[in-house]
């Protein structure tokens, strides 16, 4: 009954987003000096882990072998390109950009865990323990 609780999954892929969220912000601010790149950007996660159509029972891959079902859930795979602001050398990496990024991907992760903490708390009181 208690195995696969859909919250403490969800609130799990929301911190797992998070963080591959940081990794490509860090791996832009690290290239904020490198002539002609390219920042990257990853979706949100409601537009990542949305279902893929407006039917909640909707099929969903989660593995290769799968024949019909959207496996778009893999994030690395959706690595955007932001051409929002270009630098002379063709750099489009704006450190202001980034550090709002960052922030919002630590507030993302902080959401997550005061989920699955709230979570777990009604989880140990509906069990009747403290």
């Amino acid at each position: 009954m208690f195995q696969n609780l859909a919250i403490f999954e969800t609130a799990y892929a929301m911190a797992v987003h998070a963080g591959q969220k940081q990794a490509v912000i860090s791996q832009n601010i690290a290239n904020a000096d490198t002539p002609g790149y390219v920042a990257r950007d990853i979706p949100d996660f409601a537009d990542v882990y949305a279902p893929a159509s407006s039917n909640a029972a909707s099929q969903r891959a989660t593995r290769s072998a799968h024949m019909h079902g959207s496996a778009t859930n893999d994030v690395r795979a959706m690595v955007q390109e932001d051409q929002s602001f270009a630098a002379p050398d063709g750099n489009s990496v704006s450190i202001e950009t980034e550090m709002l990024r960052a922030t919002d991907a630590k507030r993302q992760h902080d959401r997550s865990l005061a989920i699955y903490k709230s979570s777990l708390t009604i989880l140990r009181a509906s069990l009747g323990r403290q």
